[in-house]
């Protein structure tokens, strides 16, 4: 008989204003094969800009590199961006900056399938 994947979800950010630069708090997922992470949008002033959301990688949740999967900040609120990664080693967590005058509160999730 077939076992059934092993899956989890968390939550990064919730609710936490960004300006500037901002990164989530990192995720030790190493026992996961693959991770989709989904940004929305829950309250925005000023423009964004294009501004992007990196996805990064550490081998010790202190030092960090870009593992090379971008997606746009959600230009409104509600709307939902999302990355897939996979090969990430064992910690993971978004970041990104954003321009002058605009800011916005997130809700970050992490979706981890083994």
């Amino acid at each position: 008989m077939a076992k059934l994947p092993e899956s989890t979800t968390s939550v990064l950010v919730r609710g936490e204003t960004w300006q500037g630069a901002f990164a989530s708090e990192p995720y030790e997922a190493g026992w996961a094969r693959e991770a989709v992470i989904f940004v929305r949008l829950l309250k925005r002033e000023g423009d964004p800009g294009g501004a992007e959301v990196s996805v990064e990688i550490s081998p010790d949740g202190l030092h960090w590199a870009a593992e090379g999967a971008r997606m746009g900040v959600p230009a409104q609120v509600g709307e939902v961006a999302f990355a897939k990664v996979a090969h990430f080693g064992n910690w993971l967590r978004v970041s990104g900056t954003l321009p002058e005058g605009a800011s916005g509160q997130a809700l970050v999730t992490l979706h981890l399938k083994a």
